[in-house]
């Protein structure tokens, strides 16, 4: 990487630098289709003309035709795949000396599995598509209801769609049961959200219900071209010349289902591919491991190495030919042998070679390792007990088994705060109301707070009255009435009024205060109602026009009232108005404006009366805000009937628009979105969830830098950031913000051009300062930890191409980031600029749709299926369900995944490169020809049957460490961020040991058979010899990999005796028949072998010989050299292993606790304990098995009396506890 960079390995933490004339590039919004449709309802003759497309929906990735070439296209696409087919063509060429099956019969059979895997994956999408479009819903032909398959379905046509029904398309709302043309419907499908929406139909419409009078209506309507928004659509329906505006209110989105209304009837708008669900179920990006990809690297390096073995033997055979080895019969008859044209016959010799060296890149490789990741992801981290969360009833899912070795390696952690770091379950705590704080809670926050000051807080004992979820709000003030006797009373009454009418909540059930349940968009909207109503004002009833609410003490103490608002107008919230207003009708003919916001928001809009009531109020907000507290500020305003009849006009044209209708509706918002005044302000508390103070603790230990990137204000995500333990006041802090008096100043004056002008050089100073200010604390003797807190408008100017590698610098040298007031794209932008910039691993983890852009842009993406929603898990790689599962995700299952696929890989690579060393030996003897040391089914079977199964059991099984000593030393996992294990070092290590065995494995075969003779005392020829040297290599490479496990099971047993077993029985079958010619040489060779002393004698001695380099290589290199995870091993060599990583047992839920325990002991397999030899070796057994069945086994007499007999052995020895 260009401009220098400190070590990043050992203890002290290294001084990052990247060069500023590195160009990052990152994320940028895509524009939409320009355009509109026009449909005529109820007319098919019309809208055939237009083409539109089908309902008919497919998601599958072939079909009968392009499976064959789209299936294999998808597998040449791997490099190693290509290199193979051109070793199978070479092969099937004069030039080849192996038959073409040694390199055909592999490959077809890598693809077989490959294809097979493909089609039936397709199949089970095909079949789940077939179901779909073969679902049925009723349509109107000839004046009645038709049940008609969903495929049939055309644009314009009217459709009816029963209660607990799905719609078919995306449908125009026409009319409903429901009065006031209002339906349900539940959007699980399409975010994961189960609480109810209220959708509401154009008055002229709300007569065509039945059959006969739908079929009167011919309605035309123009709307926007397909897109993949979900949340906005625009357009018109002309009816008897009159135009109607349409607004996502009267749309119904493919896959969404009704409630509460008995049936509905619409006119299809959007059919198949082209409804909204479909444009959003796009692919989530392709992600490869970092280690996959230095795999693409060592396979080029093999090529190089292949291409030089093979050039060598080129020019040493073109060297050769002479004819003065006449008695070898040179001549041009064959072009590789004749000696007047060398260069021919170094050109045909390299072509010959290639096909005989080609195992040194193993076909196996990608399908071993795709098969270890596979069941890594389905069995490991899918039944893992330790991230099952029993409220929910969530286990993990590993929604892609691509990047589990990713999960050893991050480096850098982006967290959405909100139902991420925290519940997403809100409380309604505090308020401030006419300048006066209400509510006498202690907040986590403040408890941690007071706890770093050293001052001791005791919370407030809460009253006996039970409390409502979502309330948890204690001061007699203003509770049952007594807020009449404060001398703010009538602010009071505003406040609580705004709270029981300024939202969009739908009230279920009865309506009555303790049974009634509210569906909002969000938890907040949900605590502010609920909030109301335990202040008295009880909302218990909503139409499309009016908002009912039971009010209590109004007039006097003790009434109760229910009053009827009308509704006029509302102006959602979006994430740029960041705040929502509703226009209201008293009884009495008053006509209000009802506004809640973010603070910044709220405050650019209020009158410029009441300056100290704005003060008092901004006061109480920061001291929220420092509290943890969500807060929001309340307005309203006082409406003349003829200024809003003016303004209604204007809304109504901007609701009516066809192009940039958002915009348009916006800007008149603002027209009365003004001169509020200040009612007071909400206090939220958001607690932190179970357990993450100590995983982000733990997560710092390990080397992995944390970043939160949340949409609150400074003082809250500060807050948060010091109670979760990511902030501490050891740390150096630099703040960036833009609230400073400076540029409130250059605010004042109302120039954009200077204000942008002035922020991006103010943060380009800040940001100097702070690395100058950076490099002086990491050179100083005490290198304290750093911390860089951001707020959302200086990030963006920080984001500016010109200062992005000066953010990055100080970034890379903070233990812990805090952005706050972020936008979804800026989240996306900054993980980007570290994943890109920096070429660290990075993980993305949040729970909600704003998080999803971070998630996509992170090298490994982790959803949180909490309370908004299912977005970000449908987008994610990983999903679990609450933060502190990050540390088992992480620690446990991330490293020895790394530490797996590590071995499988370097392992793959030193026994192909042994193998394939052997016949390169070979070649030097015989005049650099290209003749085969090995039989073509040897060589074929080496790596599919003969040295199979051992690696994908060390890939399943190996564990360093238990999962409660990885935790326990979370260290350990900085391995993995040095990448320790897949360095070139290791690799160049193998590579040594490779041509060390190989060396040793041909010449002491060769040289010892060279004087031995068979029973009938003749000499051995080549195939007896080659047969011999065959055996060594399979018990050589099987043994070696029993060296490099850290524990051995049974299964390991099985795998390495099988796999020589195998080739002892297929030899035997194989040598016991005439073969063909090709084949005849090897014809009773094994049983002439095993007849001799020679073969006993050589089995031993080359094997030992051969692996004593190793053996002492690993003795002393665990004595001198030790990694870190074998200095834990060593601490904790006489502990057995009692960490129980239990498996989800689904189906087995009939069972007690009792009787699982006991099927679970007698399901579990045996087991040799690797350092002591005993079977059972211990209470917990220290096996895979035991570990994971999640079973406890109590000590047994046998056992305790064994362990005590063999105290004194290591009684000397503390033991840790």
């Amino acid at each position: 990487m260009a401009g220098w960079r400190g070590s990043r390995g050992g203890g002290e933490r290294a001084v990052e630098h990247i060069s500023s004339s590195r160009s990052i590039r990152l994320g940028k919004v895509q524009p939409q289709a320009p355009g509109h449709r026009t449909v005529f309802c109820n007319d098919r003759e019309a809208n055939a003309l237009a083409r539109f497309k089908g309902n008919s929906v497919s998601t599958t990735k072939y079909d009968v035709i392009t499976f064959l070439p789209k299936g294999l296209f998808e597998q040449f696409r791997r490099v190693a795949n290509l290199y193979f087919l051109m070793i199978s063509i070479l092969s099937c060429t004069p030039v080849s000396p192996v038959s073409p099956v040694t390199n055909v019969l592999p490959l077809a059979l890598v693809l077989l599995v490959s294809l097979i895997k493909e089609a039936w994956e397709d199949w089970k999408r095909f079949q789940n598509d077939m179901a779909i479009n073969n679902s049925t819903v009723e349509v109107l032909q000839d004046q009645k209801w038709v049940f008609t398959p969903w495929k049939k379905l055309q644009v314009g046509d009217i459709v009816k769609v029963n209660q607990d029904g799905f719609f078919p398309a995306d449908l125009l709302f026409l009319a409903s049961t429901n009065p006031d043309g209002v339906c349900y419907i539940e959007t699980a499908n399409l975010d994961g959200e189960t609480n109810l929406k209220i959708r509401k139909a154009l008055e002229k419409t709300w007569d065509y219900l039945t059959p006969e009078k739908v079929s009167e209506f011919k309605g035309e309507l123009q709307c926007e071209q397909p897109n993949n928004s979900l949340y906005t659509f625009t357009g018109n329906l002309i009816i008897s010349k009159q135009t109607l505006p349409l607004s996502p209110n009267q749309l119904l989105l493919r896959g969404c289902s009704l409630r509460n209304t008995d049936y509905i009837v619409g006119a299809v708008i959007f059919t198949g591919h082209e409804t909204k669900v479909m444009m959003n179920s796009m692919k989530i990006p392709s992600k490869r491991s970092t280690l996959e990809k230095k795999l693409d690297k060592l396979i080029l390096t093999l090529f190089t190495v292949l291409f030089c073995m093979c050039l060598l033997g080129a020019i040493g055979s073109g060297i050769f030919i002479n004819r003065k080895y006449y008695y070898l019969r040179f001549d041009k008859s064959e072009k590789q042998f004749d000696p007047d044209n060398r260069v021919v016959v170094g050109i045909l010799t390299f072509f010959t070679l290639i096909t005989l060296y080609s195992p040194i890149i193993p076909i196996s490789l990608y399908v071993s390792v795709e098969m270890i990741k596979f069941i890594q992801s389905t069995q490991f981290i899918n039944n893992d007990l330790r991230m099952y969360h029993a409220e929910s009833n969530t286990p993990a899912l590993a929604r892609t088994s691509n990047l589990n070795e990713e999960l050893g390696q991050v480096e850098y952690i982006f967290s959405d705060k909100t139902g991420t770091l925290t519940r997403n379950l809100m409380e309604f705590f505090k308020c401030s109301i006419g300048g006066e704080i209400y509510g006498t809670g202690v907040s986590e926050i403040e408890m941690g707070t007071a706890q770093r000051s050293g001052v001791k807080v005791e919370a407030q004992k809460q009253s006996n009255v039970a409390r409502e979820k979502g309330f948890n709000f204690d001061d007699a003030r203003l509770m049952r009435g007594a807020w009449r006797n404060e001398p703010n009373s009538d602010s009071c009454k505003e406040f609580f009024r705004c709270l029981a009418i300024c939202h969009t909540v739908l009230p279920e059930g009865e309506e009555t205060p303790e049974k009634i349940r509210y569906q909002a968009a969000s938890p907040d909207e949900a605590a502010l109602v609920t909030a109301a109503k335990s202040f008295g004002f009880f909302f218990y009833k909503r139409s499309p026009t009016t908002i009912s609410v039971r009010e209590s003490h109004v007039e006097k103490m003790g009434k109760v009232q229910d009053v009827q608002y009308e509704i006029l107008n509302v102006l959602e919230f979006n994430s740029t108005r960041k705040r929502q207003s509703v226009v209201c009708r008293y009884p009495d003919g008053r006509l209000v404006l009802y506004c809640k916001g973010a603070d910044t928001v709220i405050y650019e809009r209020l009158a410029d009366q009441g300056n100290e009531l704005k003060s008092v109020t901004r006061e109480h907000l920061e001291q929220f805000g420092a509290s943890g507290l969500r807060t929001l500020c309340l307005a309203y305003r006082n409406l003349s009937p003829d200024l809003y009849e003016s303004w209604n006009d204007k809304y109504i044209q901007a609701k009516s628009a066809l192009n940039d209708r958002e915009k348009k509706l916006d800007e008149v918002a603002e027209l009365i979105e003004k001169d509020l005044i200040l009612i007071g302000a909400t206090a939220i508390e958001d607690k932190l969830q179970e357990g993450v103070p100590a995983c982000i603790e733990t997560l710092a230990r390990a080397g992995i830098k944390i970043w939160v990137l949340t949409g609150d204000k400074m003082e809250t995500a500060i807050n948060i950031a010091y109670a979760c333990k990511l902030i501490n006041n050891n740390m150096k802090q630099f703040i960036i913000s833009c609230e400073t008096d400076a540029i409130r100043e250059v605010e004042d004056k109302g120039d954009p051009v200077e204000l942008a002008r002035f922020m991006k050089e103010t943060v380009k100073n800040e940001l100097k300062k702070c690395q100058e200010e950076a490099q002086q604390y990491l050179h100083s003797v005490s290198r304290p930890k750093l911390a860089l807190v951001i707020d959302g408008k200086c990030l963006m100017y920080a984001l500016d191409p010109s200062l992005r590698v000066t953010l990055l610098n100080v970034s890379l040298n903070c233990s812990a980031v805090v952005c706050c007031r972020v936008s979804p794209l800026q989240k996306a932008q900054v993980t980007s600029l570290v994943r890109k910039g920096a070429n660290r691993i990075t993980l993305s983890i949040g729970d909600g749709a704003n998080d999803v852009s971070m998630i996509q842009a992170a090298h490994v993406g982790v959803g949180i299926s909490g309370q908004e929603g299912m977005q970000a898990v449908m987008a994610s790689d990983f999903a679990i369900a609450q933060f502190r599962f990050l540390t088992e995700l992480l620690l446990v299952h991330g490293r020895w995944s790394y530490l797996r696929i590590c071995k499988v890989v370097t392992y793959f690579f030193y026994k192909n490169l042994t193998f394939t060393l052997t016949q390169f030996w070979f070649t030097f003897q015989t005049g650099y020809s290209g003749q085969r040391f090995y039989d073509d089914w040897f060589q074929s079977l080496y790596n599919v049957i003969f040295t199979a199964l051992p690696v994908i059991i060390i890939g399943l099984f190996d564990k360093d460490v238990n999962a409660s000593l990885s935790k326990k030393y979370p260290e350990l996992y900085k391995e993995g961020i040095r990448n320790v294990f897949f360095k070139w070092r290791v690799v160049a290590t193998w590579a040594f040991f490779a041509i060390y065995q190989s060396l040793v494995l041909y010449h002491l075969v060769v040289a010892s058979s060279s004087r031995a003779v068979n029973s009938a005392g003749k000499m051995f020829g080549v195939w007896d010899v080659s047969t011999m040297a065959f055996t060594c290599v399979v018990i050589t490479v099987n043994l070696r990999l029993l060296m490099m496990c850290n524990n051995i099971t049974r299964w390991h047993h099985i795998s390495v005796g099988g796999s020589i077993l195998a080739w002892f029985i297929f030899v035997f079958i194989y040598s016991g028949f005439v073969l063909p010619k090709a084949q005849e040489n090897i014809y009773f060779v094994i049983y002439v072998l095993m007849s001799t002393f020679y073969f006993y004698f050589t089995l031993l001695l080359v094997p030992v010989a051969a692996l004593f380099g190793d053996f002492v290589y690993l003795g002393v290199q665990r004595w001198f050299f030790p990694y870190d995870y074998q200095i834990v091993q060593e601490i904790h060599r006489h502990e057995a292993d009692n960490s129980r990583i239990g498996l989800l047992e689904i189906g087995n839920n009939d069972l007690t606790p009792d009787e699982a325990r006991s099927y679970a002991i007698m399901q579990l397999p045996g087991q040799k304990s690797k350092h002591t030899g005993f079977a059972f070796d211990s209470p917990g057994y220290e096996s895979f098995f035991a570990s994971q069945a999640g079973v406890y086994v109590p000590q047994k007499a046998w056992d305790v009396a064994r362990r005590a007999s063999m105290k004194p052995s290591w009684s000397k020895t503390p033991r840790k506890n």
